[in-house]
């Protein structure tokens, strides 16, 4: 017997098997004749992809998207956000994401031209063994200041 068994009525862990239901292990609890079978789990996504997919959601890109980078259900994105609350920041309405993946030396590379950190936001942040960067565009036009 596991330890990690109990009766779901009275919590003893003093049961005996008693047959198979539906291809899974019956057990009768010695201590109050209760019948019970072991929940089976699910399947488990590890928390790093759950935490990278909802980085992603906050940092504007899509559903769909989130699905082609880390290779999550995008329903699983949209379960994450509603059950953690997640929402993205207001007025991105002007700013269109971009991103792209590169290794560390394309990185460093990069980020060592002036023309690609100057006039936009960027986040930078690890997907696996590589890095994305994520940079934001302002959409309008920029209006001058008449002195």
């Amino acid at each position: 017997m596991s330890d990690n068994k109990h009766c779901p009525k009275c919590h003893d862990n003093d049961y005996v098997k008693s047959g198979i239901i539906k291809g899974r292990q019956r057990y009768k609890c010695k201590n109050c004749n209760y019948y019970f079978t072991v929940q089976k789990l699910g399947k488990r996504i590890d928390d790093y992809y759950v935490v990278k997919a909802l980085q992603l959601y906050v940092e504007g890109i899509s559903y769909r998207e989130i699905e082609r980078i880390l290779g999550v259900s995008h329903v699983s994105v949209m379960n994450w956000v509603k059950q953690y609350g997640i929402k993205r920041p207001l007025n991105t309405d002007n700013l269109s994401p971009s991103y792209q993946f590169l290794n560390h030396e394309q990185l460093s590379s990069f980020t060592s031209k002036e023309e690609n950190l100057l006039g936009h936001g960027m986040i930078i942040t690890e997907v696996g063994e590589k890095f994305m960067v994520i940079q934001w565009r302002n959409n309008r036009k920029p209006q001058l200041e008449k002195i």
